[in-house]
């Protein structure tokens, strides 16, 4: 897709992003999208030693070929993530592509949309946060807000219905 004419559209398969693809589809359809889903490269190293770790065992001997399993399922599950949310996203309007990003665990997810929607000189990002009544529904999750403060460009944040 070419520079500076993307909506980047944060997704990670729940409610709130489906609502927030849905809702950018009123305000930004026949705009070329990225859908991005952020997975984590290397969890399944972290959690074949979780067991053992969390009842105050040292670390199990890793079985590298689990872990490797492990990651691969995550890398495919982001793929077909990726992938049902550019069909929403083409259902609401959008010219969409999906595109899944490995990123290393310790990296917040909002610093890598941030630093995709700066590779793609985007014109907008679309992020969903989750609506929980009360007080709560004045609050954003770390995710919506962090790109919020951070994004180089205007920022689409809708709430989700439920």
């Amino acid at each position: 897709m070419e520079p500076s004419k993307i909506v980047v559209i944060a997704y990670d398969g729940s409610s709130a992003s489906e609502t927030a693809i849905r809702r950018a589809g009123g305000l930004l359809a026949g705009w070329p999208a990225l859908v991005v889903v952020v997975w984590k490269a290397g969890l399944g190293f972290e959690l074949v030693a979780l067991p053992a770790s969390s009842i105050g065992l040292p670390p199990a001997p890793i079985d590298v070929r689990t872990a490797v399993e492990v990651d691969q399922d995550l890398s495919e599950a982001a793929q077909r993530v990726a992938q049902r949310g550019a069909e929403l996203a083409r259902e609401a309007g959008f010219e969409a592509e999906g595109l899944a990003i490995a990123d290393d665990p310790e990296t917040p997810v909002a610093e890598t949309i941030v630093r995709v929607l700066r590779e793609h000189d985007a014109r907008a990002v679309v992020v969903g946060a989750h609506g929980h009544g009360g007080v709560s529904s004045l609050l954003l999750g770390s995710t919506s807000r962090d790109v919020i403060r951070h994004a180089p460009c205007p920022v689409v944040v809708t709430r989700s219905e439920d």
